[in-house]
């Protein structure tokens, strides 16, 4: 028997403002009864519990953070140079909504 129920199915698409169709909430149902049977097999590997979680896919991953450098930017009138229309140191587009 599923662990989840159509009306579980509706009630959550309800929340995240979608509506389903009959067809539509069997298939997400058919689904989590995939990914339920999947996780039932991990849950029955030998000592799972004792395996230490991952924090990164490769084992051998390391970082280095890099030192903050400042360096001078390009002028704003230089990059305003290359606009047709400027109102101060803002760009004029075409107003494209309503």
């Amino acid at each position: 028997m599923s662990k989840f129920t159509t009306e579980m199915v509706d009630n959550y698409a309800d929340k995240l403002l979608i509506g389903l169709t009959p067809e539509e909430n069997k298939m997400v149902l058919d689904e989590f009864d995939i990914i339920d049977a999947n996780l039932d097999k991990v849950t029955q590997i030998k000592d799972i519990e004792k395996v230490i979680p991952m924090t990164h896919c490769l084992d051998d991953f390391t970082y280095e953070l890099r030192e903050d450098v400042i360096v001078p930017s390009v002028p704003i009138e230089d990059l305003l140079a290359n606009c047709d229309e400027t109102e101060g140191s803002e760009i004029v587009v075409p107003k494209v909504v309503g």
